[in-house]
């Protein structure tokens, strides 16, 4: 059994320490979320359209540099994590680890046998391959070519880039092919997760074979409309990226002079190496702020980006930090 944590449990927080006015920097969601513009009535009140869908898949296209044809639109990123196993037969899968640990549950509950793999070099020969780039949580990242080179050595290779929106320069969104698949998420960078939209971009037989998985309506009238007028929103996507990078270069600083090492991260998250992570989480969760840890390591600690005024509670926060 695939141990299936993650962050975003704020619940679990406020259960064991109490008190209000949490700051969950437990997930990459941006905390700085895109504008939701006003809705039609009928995006609430009607079956989504296919002209929604249509314009969505559109603006989809677009944003990722791919044809229309590969994408398929789905109730977000999870969702086509949980798809993607039943396009082929089970057999050999690999995954680059450590690394979102739903991707190898989610193979392993449709039979395939699944590796954990420290480098590109040991996908090759794999039925199905899994990267995540940049890669949640060290933030490590592969080039355009090193992936599309990957994909000529394995069956099918799946690249995850949920968290590549500030980071264009990595997505091979717009070489799917036979052998590669790429999974986008839309809550994360756009702050809206509560939509739940995402994308799986592939050759468009496959496409279609998994859009008749996926059923019909698998995307609500409302995420239609958000998500195509946020995909088309470039000024906006430019200025978030630039805040995001200069956020994240912030948030190191403040994290160095608390003695916390940076392994590494995205423009959504930092993950550091403390001394203990348990006990760096519970000296920020005493003071109301959330991150994550993870079962395979006793020191690393991610946080996502603060916003507004919550940058003056982090800062004091790592501020009181003492090693023991």
């Amino acid at each position: 059994m695939v141990t299936r944590d993650h962050g975003g449990n704020l619940d679990a927080a406020r259960a064991e320490y109490g008190g209000s006015g949490w700051i969950d920097l437990s997930t990459g969601i941006n905390r700085r979320p895109y504008p939701v513009p006003a809705l039609p009535l009928d995006a609430w009140t009607a079956l989504p359209t296919a002209t929604a869908l249509g314009a969505l898949i559109e603006a989809a296209a677009e944003a990722f540099g791919a044809a229309p044809e590969t994408v398929l639109p789905l109730a977000g990123a999870q969702a086509a994590i949980q798809l993607y196993p039943r396009c082929a037969a089970p057999g050999d899968a690999r995954v680059l680890t450590p690394t979102y640990n739903e991707h190898a549950a989610s193979l392993a509950a449709q039979g395939w046998t699944v590796s954990p793999v420290e480098g590109l070099r040991g996908l090759a020969g794999a039925d199905l391959a899994v990267v995540v780039n940049p890669n949640n949580p060290d933030g490590r990242s592969w080039t355009p070519e090193a992936l599309v080179a990957l994909s000529r050595k394995v069956g099918l290779l799946v690249v995850d880039e949920s968290f590549a929106d500030p980071h264009p320069d990595l997505s091979v969104a717009d070489q799917v092919s036979e052998r590669l698949v790429v999974l986008r998420s839309f809550g994360k960078f756009y702050g809206l997760a509560g939509v739940r939209l995402g994308f799986l971009l592939g050759a468009p037989a496959m496409v279609a074979r998994l859009r008749e998985l996926a059923g019909p309506w698998s995307v609500s009238g409302p995420a239609l409309s958000i998500g195509a007028k946020a995909l088309r929103d470039t000024a906006w996507q430019s200025v978030t990226t630039e805040r995001l990078a200069d956020d994240a270069a912030r948030l190191d600083r403040m994290a160095a002079r608390a003695g916390w090492v940076l392994v590494g991260g995205t423009a959504l998250f930092r993950t550091y190496a403390t001394p203990d992570a348990a006990r760096a989480q519970d000296h920020l969760a005493r003071r109301a702020i959330w991150t994550r840890r993870f079962p395979y390591s006793g020191t690393w600690l991610r946080l996502g980006l603060p916003d507004g005024a919550e940058w003056g509670r982090v800062e004091k926060a790592l501020s009181e930090w003492r090693p023991v």
